[in-house]
């Protein structure tokens, strides 16, 4: 089956065709670094990177960049309010966004460009289109003559008449006409600026994302990903000056927005105040539910996110982990085995399983469709719990033979989706004097459960610290127990704990 994908440029959905063979190009908006990411943020990092997961599963070389914002009105904005250096802030928060993306399990991109390091870049375009008469400088902004751009529209079907109707409701009296919109804007004090043939100044929003995508992508690469509130005006006007700078067209072949994640059908955001910080989740639960969670309706969908919902995603993605904890127990770990005569009842299971694998695959290749490929991964659960359940089952070296592989498979495409259960990053060296601290502000109250000679290695010593909270609760000891895991969760280290153990994660 050929792989499909809903193009917002042409409004239908058309076969993903790479560029280059078995190549795959992609630029994903970023965020503006001025607070931590929240709910709605992190859908579209979940979204594409399993949209990048599932291409690479396929065989695609993909080349993802994702940018970040590092100069913006709102960045300014906040560092003037905590009397910081905006770059510093924004360095701050790029920080923070790490920390989070890495606690969804999100891939790292190939490039992550700053605005603020491409500025001689996007004066250039800036110069470019200002020669070709299709910008205009106003007391030192430079603005983009829409009408001049005959195919402007064509992203959001939008007419002028319809985008001439709001820009009614604020209009800059520099501008020529109310639909231009800002390329560079000028210098205002105690404001970050640079050099341009304007005068001092910074980019304008829009700006960035056209120069580094051309930059490190090439003109027409693939793939465009953001949020759907990005399709209007930041799409659209990256299409246009892109387009008008180059002089053809198309600047990207492929358009993709995830929907919205609402409160009570309302858009989460920063600016309406009913947005949750991906950080704060995580303290309370599990990463691998969060990410099920942004992962459990179509891409392009809205997602509603209330009380229940995280409750609900936990129930749902526990069936999934169980089904592995399974398959782990009765293969015992294995990675191989040898193979003999298969019965007919496991030549069976093994047809079925390869017939779920492939409801999977067209799940994902029809517009990468999760919830379809969770539908999928629970019909493979049933027939793995139907093969192994039952009580004349006989774990021959045949059929723990093809239970590996079905776990291999089962895997597999859990890591497509990021689902796979206890993924972790490992401690860095910044984390052994912090835990250390934590064992010797409790070493009178652990006794003889905490020994004299502590690990020289940060892993060493949060396996110590587990270990000590576990032969507390054995004794009955539950205010050490509280204390220690309560220790570690101030230090963004969470444990979980289940009926194999306590496991740890990061936030």
């Amino acid at each position: 089956m050929a792989m499909k994908v809903y193009n917002t440029l042409s409004k239908q959905k058309e076969e993903l065709i790479p560029g280059a063979p078995q190549q795959m190009k992609i630029y994903v908006c970023g965020p503006t670094t001025y607070n931590y990411i929240h709910l709605g943020n992190a859908r579209a990092l979940v979204i594409f990177d399993t949209i990048r997961r599932y291409l690479e599963y396929k065989g695609y070389r993909v080349t993802y960049v994702q940018n970040f914002t590092d100069i913006d009105d709102k960045i300014i904005k906040r560092a003037q309010e905590e009397g910081i250096d905006p770059l510093q802030l924004a360095e701050k928060y790029i920080g923070e966004y790490f920390r989070d993306a890495d606690a969804l399990r999100v891939k790292r991109a190939d490039i992550y460009p700053r605005a603020s390091r491409h500025i001689p870049d996007m004066v250039e375009m800036v110069k470019v289109l200002y020669d070709k008469g299709i910008a205009y400088q106003e007391d030192g902004d430079v603005y983009f003559s829409v009408r001049k751009f005959k195919d402007y529209g064509k992203l959001s079907g939008r007419t002028l008449e319809e985008m001439l109707a709001g820009a009614r409701v604020d209009i800059d009296d520099r501008k020529r006409d109310p639909l231009d919109f800002v390329l560079w804007k000028a210098a205002k004090p105690g404001e970050p600026s640079w050099e341009s043939p304007w005068g001092e100044g910074r980019p304008g929003w829009h700006l960035e994302c056209s120069v580094m995508s051309l930059k490190y992508l090439g003109f027409g690469f693939d793939i465009h990903g953001g949020g759907s509130d990005l399709i209007f005006p930041h799409h659209e006007n990256e299409i246009a000056q892109s387009e008008a700078y180059t002089g053809c067209a198309p600047f990207a072949r492929y358009w993709i927005h995830n929907g919205f994640v609402t409160v009570d059908q309302e858009k989460m955001s920063k600016s309406l105040g009913n947005f949750f910080i991906v950080r704060d989740l995580l303290h309370d639960w599990p990463p691998e539910v969060l990410r099920f969670f942004l992962l459990s309706t179509h891409y392009s969908s809205p997602l509603d996110y209330g009380p229940k919902s995280l409750q609900s995603a936990r129930k749902s993605y526990n069936r999934l982990a169980h089904t592995l904890e399974s398959l782990d127990s009765i293969t015992d770990g294995e990675q191989e085995a040898v193979m003999g005569r298969l019965s007919k009842s496991a030549e069976s299971f093994r047809d079925r399983i390869a017939l779920c694998t492939a409801e999977f695959e067209e799940a994902m290749d029809d517009n990468f469709n999760t919830a379809l490929g969770l539908a999928a991964l629970y019909n493979m659960g049933r027939e793995i719990n139907g093969f192994i359940n039952p009580k004349e089952f006989v774990p021959t070296p045949a059929a723990i033979h093809v239970l590996v592989q079905v776990r291999r498979r089962y895997q597999n495409l859990l890591g497509i989706l990021g689902l796979l259960p206890g993924e972790k990053r490992r401690l860095g060296a910044e984390y052994l004097e912090r835990l250390r601290m934590i064992a010797l502000s409790l070493k009178d109250e652990a006794g003889e459960l905490m020994p004299s000679q502590l690990p020289a290695e940060p892993q060493e010593m949060l396996d110590l610290l587990i270990a000590v909270r576990r032969q507390a609760r054995e004794r009955k000891d539950f205010q050490l127990s509280d204390r220690l895991r309560e220790a570690l969760r101030e230090e963004g280290i969470i444990l979980d704990d289940t009926p194999r153990g306590a496991r740890w994660r990061l936030v």
